[in-house]
C-alpha cells in the first residue's frame, strides 16, 4: 500500500471514531496528505528510506510541533504554536513518520484522567461509560481505535502504563535517561525530574521495538539522558528468572486481573522461563516517597531523597537475583469516566518502577468479564528495554494482545 493510502486511511478513521472518543484535539489532515504524496514519491529502488517512512503517528499535546498548536489542556496556551518540534518529534519525522494529529491529555498533561478546561475529557473505545486513564489519554485511545498505529506519549508514574492497560494496547516506559524529553511541556528533564519518561505506544509490541532505536540517545540540550546503545542481538527468553506477584499489598487486583497476570506468568513458563511467584520488598515505601514527591505529604527534601535512594537499592537488589519481574498495571478495569475526578489508588503498580528508572512494557493479556482490557506490566533491568519487549512479545503471542474496540466493532 501506499503511505497516502495509509495516512488517508487512518485519517477518515479518526473523523469518523473522534466525535465520541474526543481522542485527537489537533488534526492534520492537509499536511499530512501532501507529506504523504511526497513520501510516496521518494520511495524508490535507489532511495534511502528511514525506518518508519511514510508510516503515520499521532503525539500527546504536550510536544512541541512546528506551526501545529501545542496546548497541553491548558486555556492559557489555546494559541501557542511552537516554531520547531520537540526532540521526538523530530526524530520521528527524520525516521520518514507522518504526524497526522496531537491528542487529549489532562491539563499541563499531568493527571489520572484526560478532562481539561480547554478540550473536554477523553472517552474509552472499549466502552465510551469509561475512562481511558490518564495522562496519555487520547493517545491510547485513538491507538486502540485503529485511529492511529504508532504514538508517543509520556510517563511520570503511570502515565504511558494505565492508558495503555485500561484500552488494551502496547507501551513502554523505557529506562530513565534514554530518551530525551527537550520540548515536551511541563517536563524539566535532566535531574530535575528523573521520574519523567517519553515513549511509544502502539497496537503490537513490534511496531514499539521498531520504534525505539528512533527515540534514543542524547540531544544535547536534555543532560538526564545518557548515551548507552540498545543491543543489537534479540535476546532469548529460555533460562531468564521471572519474579511475579498479582497483589502488590496495597491495592487489592480485581480477580480477573489477578487472573491475567497468573496467565501471562504462565505464557514466560511455556516460553522456557523460571519463574517464581515474589513481590519485590519494600513497595509501600514507594508510595509514600511519592506521596512526599507530589507533596501531599510532608517530609524534608533531605529525608526524601534519601527514602528514594534506599527504595532504589532495594529494587536493584532484589533484581540481580531476577531479570523480569511480572506484575498487573492497576487493580481493576478502566473505571467509569469522571470529569475533573481522581482515581485513587490505581498507580500502587506503576510508581515504583517510575522511582527507579527501570524499563516497562504493558501488553493487553486478558479480557474482565465486563469485556474490558487487561494489560500487564512486564519490568526489566535498567537498560535492557529489549527484554521488557521480548518477554511482553512472549505474552502477547501466547494471549492475544490487541483486540479491535467495540466503538468500530
Amino acid at each position: 500500500m501506499s503511505s497516502l493510502e495509509v495516512v488517508r486511511a487512518h485519517l477518515e478513521h479518526i473523523h469518523t471514531v473522534n466525535p465520541r472518543l474526543n481522542a485527537v484535539v489537533f488534526a492534520t489532515a492537509e499536511s499530512a496528505i501532501k507529506e504523504a504524496r511526497a513520501a510516496d514519491r521518494h520511495n524508490k529502488r535507489t532511495s534511502a528510506l528511514g525506518p518508519l517512512h511514510g508510516v503515520p503517528f499521532t503525539a500527546k499535546d504536550i510536544f512541541n510541533t512546528a506551526g501545529l498548536p501545542t496546548t497541553a489542556g491548558l486555556r492559557m496556551m489555546r494559541s501557542h504554536v511552537p516554531d520547531h518540534d520537540a526532540t521526538v518529534i523530530a526524530r520521528m519525522r527524520g525516521a520518514g513518520a507522518i504526524l497526522i494529529g496531537k491528542t487529549n491529555c489532562p491539563p499541563g498533561g499531568a493527571g489520572s484522567d484526560s478532562w481539561n478546561p480547554l478540550h473536554g475529557g477523553t472517552r474509552n473505545p472499549y466502552d465510551i461509560n469509561r475512562s481511558p486513564g490518564g495522562s496519555s489519554s487520547g493517545e491510547a485511545s485513538i491507538i486502540a481505535a485503529g485511529g492511529s498505529p504508532l504514538g508517543i506519549g509520556s510517563d511520570s508514574g503511570g502515565s504511558i502504563r494505565m492508558p495503555a492497560h485500561y484500552c488494551g494496547i502496547a507501551a513502554l516506559k523505557p529506562t530513565a535517561g534514554l530518551v530525551p524529553v527537550t520540548g515536551a511541556y511541563a517536563l524539566p528533564g535532566g535531574l530535575s525530574d528523573p521520574r519523567s519518561q517519553v515513549g511509544p505506544m502502539a497496537r503490537f509490541v513490534s511496531d514499539l521495538g521498531l520504534t525505539l532505536p528512533v527515540l534514543v540517545g542524547p540531544d544535547g540540550i536534555d543532560s538526564g539522558v545518557v548515551p548507552v546503545p540498545l543491543p543489537k542481538r534479540t535476546p532469548k527468553l529460555r533460562g531468564l528468572k521471572v519474579a511475579w506477584y498479582a497483589d502488590d499489598g496495597i491495592s487489592k487486583p480485581a480477580p480477573a486481573i489477578a487472573a491475567t497476570v497468573r496467565a501471562a506468568a504462565r505464557a514466560l513458563a511455556d516460553a522456557g522461563c523460571v519463574i517464581v511467584e515474589e513481590r519485590p520488598p519494600g513497595l509501600p515505601e514507594a508510595h509514600v516517597v511519592t506521596l512526599a514527591y507530589w507533596g501531599v505529604k510532608h517530609m524534608s527534601h533531605e529525608r526524601l531523597y534519601r527514602r528514594w535512594d534506599g527504595f532504589r537499592s532495594t529494587i536493584l537488589e532484589f533484581m540481580t537475583r531476577f531479570d523480569i519481574v511480572l506484575s498487573p498495571v492497576a487493580p481493576t478495569v478502566a473505571p467509569l469516566y469522571r470529569p475533573r475526578g481522581a482515581q485513587d489508588h490505581q498507580a500502587t503498580y506503576t510508581i515504583p518502577y517510575s522511582l527507579t528508572g527501570n524499563p516497562c512494557v504493558v501488553v493487553r493479556a486478558g479480557t474482565s468479564p465486563e469485556n474490558l482490557p487487561i494489560g500487564v506490566q512486564v519490568v526489566a533491568r535498567l537498560w535492557h528495554d529489549d527484554l521488557a519487549l521480548r518477554a511482553a512479545g512472549a505474552i502477547e503471542k501466547a494471549l492475544g494482545g490487541w483486540r479491535p474496540a467495540s466503538v468500530v466493532g
